[in-house]
């Protein structure tokens, strides 16, 4: 690889770089190599940058956390309108089609990285404590807007939501699972408190 050529954006690039080799290969092949193979640049560019492999990693997984801010606006933006069910039912898939789902194993596969990852996110895994808290946001929406019954738990109802998905959508190796699947769990978990399921 040359050096001495000007990278744009070096951290964006990397962390491209490392969400390919995650999505495509897995956690396993995840190293400070892979990455800058796949980024076209040379290794010591990501040192350069980052004290070592866990905190550039730590700091990949926190910015692929804050990329959810989007999806999240998206989310609550469609409170009042479609139905609860099929809103939750296309905001699913997208959620789960990203990185999401790689960040989780990568977390639990690597020890200095949860270490490092509980200094500046305290409880839970990140992206997926993200995802609970759009959907308890979008959820809180609908039940001002009586489209949720007003008793629901909704700060119950969105993680076993996320867990559920997480299960229906974890096998990165198998084939998609269907919409029909998606909705039977958006129905299953919280059917019981939309006010209109259909």
């Amino acid at each position: 690889m040359p050096t001495g050529v000007a990278i744009r954006d070096v951290r964006e690039q990397l962390f491209g770089a490392a969400e390919r080799v995650l999505l495509w290969a897995g956690p396993s092949a995840l190293t400070s190599r892979a990455v800058t193979e796949e980024a076209g640049c040379a290794k010591g560019v990501l040192h350069r940058h980052f004290t070592d492999f866990d905190a550039f990693l730590a700091e990949f997984v926190l910015d692929r956390a804050r990329l959810l801010d989007a999806g999240a606006a998206d989310l609550r933006e469609r409170a009042g309108t479609g139905t609860v069910v099929d809103n939750l039912a296309e905001f699913l898939p997208a959620l789960f089609g990203s990185v999401a789902v790689a960040v989780v194993p990568l977390i639990t596969f690597r020890d200095e990285l949860r270490a490092r990852l509980r200094r500046t996110w305290p409880a839970g895994v990140p992206v997926l404590t993200e995802a609970v808290g759009m959907i308890a946001a979008y959820l809180t929406a609908e039940r001002d807007l009586g489209r949720i019954a007003a008793d629901a738990d909704v700060d119950g109802l969105a993680p076993a939501l996320i867990g559920a998905a997480h299960l229906l959508f974890a096998d990165r190796t198998g084939t998609a699972p269907t919409a029909q699947a998606v909705r039977r769990t958006v129905v299953t978990v919280i059917g019981g408190a939309v006010r209109d399921p259909r």
